[in-house]
């Protein structure tokens, strides 16, 4: 181990910011779009009431991911704040 550079601490680091850098904007993305499902084209003078759905389960998968994305976020702001 090198005495000026802690791997352990960069690779922790390496970890959490690209999990955090990453994978939470990826999870709001998913969200949004398991809330707006792909709508099929319509050909004009037609109705769209067939147009798909959420649905409960994509609704319930949609609301966990976003709590976890607004958890992290509390956290990180709490982590901030309370950083002595």
């Amino acid at each position: 181990m090198n005495s000026w550079i802690n791997l352990d601490a960069l690779w922790r680091i390496a970890v959490v910011g690209m999990l955090t850098g990453a994978g939470l904007p990826a999870m709001f993305a998913l969200a949004l779009r398991l809330l707006n499902p792909s709508v099929p084209s319509v050909p004009s003078g037609e109705p769209a009431a067939d147009r798909p759905t959420a649905g409960p389960v994509g609704y319930a998968l949609a609301g966990l991911l976003l709590a976890v994305v607004l958890a992290s976020i509390g956290w990180g702001i709490s982590v901030i704040v309370n950083h002595r």
